[in-house]
């Protein structure tokens, strides 16, 4: 076999008994950690300290597979500005969370003809996310939905929450755009939205 001593050097290749004494004489073990290479590798090392370290590796690597999922919330073309921010800042505490997001927004009925309107939210829903997240699939059409994944960004992430630490949320953030963006909305935009109701049943 072939053994590796308890510093990590290559020892050769040494027959079974050798190795053990090898091991006895340090007062450690002899671990076989790869039993089918040819010829198999055994290391001297303490089992317990080997063993615990393996199972921690494996729990780790277990838990990154898994805490990861994708978290998708749907819009329509005449969400309100109170709605989009309120799933807008889901979208940005799941990618805080580590996980990779999914916007949507679902054209119903006739409103597939007016997929501009379903487009400038896109790029307002998108103005919120990158200021965690970086786009992984740029938005397109799927039929009648309009989809864009982003996933986290460490660095916007760690700059975020200093911001917050700071008490100066980033300019870009869904929490400071959320009143500018109404201020700027309420008046001009009552008459045509009422016409756009009109004129665009919602078949939901």
């Amino acid at each position: 076999m072939r053994v590796i001593d308890e510093n990590g050097d290559q020892a050769g290749v040494k027959p079974t008994q050798e190795a053990l004494r090898m091991a006895r004489s340090k007062d450690l073990d002899l671990i076989e950690v790869s039993p089918n290479a040819k010829p198999p590798v055994c290391k001297i090392g303490d089992f317990g300290k080997y063993n615990y370290e393996k199972q921690k590796k494996e729990k780790e690597q277990k838990k990154s597979k898994t805490s990861t999922q994708l978290k998708e919330i749907r819009f329509h073309p005449n969400t309100d500005t109170h709605d989009m921010d309120f799933k807008c800042r889901h979208l940005v505490e799941f990618l805080l969370q580590g996980h990779k997001v999914k916007a949507t927004i679902i054209f119903i009925g006739r409103m597939m003809v007016h997929q501009d309107i379903g487009r400038k939210l896109m790029d307002e829903i998108l103005e919120k996310l990158t200021v965690v997240g970086k786009i992984e699939q740029p938005p397109k059409m799927e039929g009648r939905y309009l989809t864009v994944m982003l996933i986290p960004e460490k660095k916007k992430i760690d700059d975020y929450k200093k911001s917050l630490e700071k008490g100066k949320p980033l300019e870009k953030s869904a929490e400071q755009k959320v009143e500018p963006k109404t201020e700027q909305k309420v008046e001009p935009e009552v008459e045509p939205k009422a016409e756009l109701k009109a004129d665009i049943p919602a078949d939901n």
